[in-house]
């Protein structure tokens, strides 16, 4: 199952419609909620946290196919340009030559007019000549390439048309799978609330999009029923959150290994009272 990469949350609900037109592959769900406060909406979260459960949505095959066929366009760039100005200048030595070539012939006849020798001005005309000729194939190789890359600027406008609308169609069937998904653990998730520092059942709604309590809180429920193989960390609210609770974070979080971070940036396993003060020479963390 794929879907878009995480956009910062808003206060509880959905953060896809962003705008965003990333279409990059599904991220890990360590890295959507590896780390509270999340940046990712809260379905995006609870769609990590399904994932990380082996739950898959119903479209993963079209979205699969979707990005096989994302994968399979290669449109490489066309230099218009170059080809335009190969063929002006062929032309332009084409025109030049021309006219070399019309006034040693206009030179030939006078001299012949009046008895005078024209041999010397007949080699210069067929140097010319030879050259006009190979000015003229040049100009319309140049035509030939030019309409060539004509074509296939056309084909790769065509191929960009088409990845856009690809684009449009994954994002939009991602969008499904996270909805999907998201519904899928909703239940849990709201269960979950009443175990988190901070978290209200009744602030859940019938959705995501309808959750109105404290993001934090949503994050720590969304990662006690994730099934997550990496550390978690939490930082600030999250962090002192957690250390003003009586229960340990592995029994908030039901995950194996969380790392808290005070204000200066420093770690520890294990949650505990109050925060450290930053001591001389330390430096907060930004």
């Amino acid at each position: 199952m794929t879907e878009a990469a995480s956009t910062p949350s808003n206060a509880g609900g959905d953060a896809e419609g962003d705008g965003s037109t990333d279409v990059a592959g599904t991220p890990d769900p360590t890295a959507v909620l590896g780390r509270i406060p999340a940046e990712a909406g809260l379905r995006r979260q609870l769609a990590a946290a399904a994932r990380s459960r082996g739950r898959t949505a119903s479209v993963a095959g079209e979205i699969a196919d979707l990005e096989a066929e994302l994968a399979a366009i290669d449109v490489d760039p066309v230099d218009l340009t170059a080809a335009r100005r190969r063929v002006a200048e062929a032309t332009g030595e084409t025109e030049r030559l021309k006219e070399r070539v019309a006034a040693l012939r206009g030179d030939a006849r006078a001299r012949r007019a009046v008895d005078a020798d024209p041999d010397e001005t007949l080699e210069e005309l067929e140097a010319a000549a030879a050259e006009l000729s190979a000015a003229q194939t040049e100009a319309i190789a140049a035509e030939q390439a030019l309409e060539r890359a004509r074509a296939e600027a056309a084909r790769n406008r065509d191929e960009r048309r088409r990845r856009l609308r690809l684009r449009d169609r994954l994002r939009n069937r991602r969008r499904t799978a996270r909805r999907e998904l998201a519904g899928a653990v909703y239940p849990e998730f709201r269960r979950a609330l009443a175990a988190v520092p901070g978290g209200r059942p009744s602030a859940a709604g019938a959705d995501p999009s309808a959750y109105d309590g404290d993001p934090v809180a949503a994050s720590l429920a969304a990662v006690r029923i994730a099934a997550l193989d990496g550390v978690v960390e939490l930082r600030g609210d999250a962090a002192r959150a957690v250390r003003g609770s009586e229960r340990s974070t592995r029994s908030l979080l039901r995950t194996a290994e969380v790392r808290l971070r005070d204000a200066c940036g420093r770690s520890d396993d294990t949650s505990g009272p109050g925060e450290r003060g930053c001591g001389r020479g330390a430096r907060p963390d930004g």
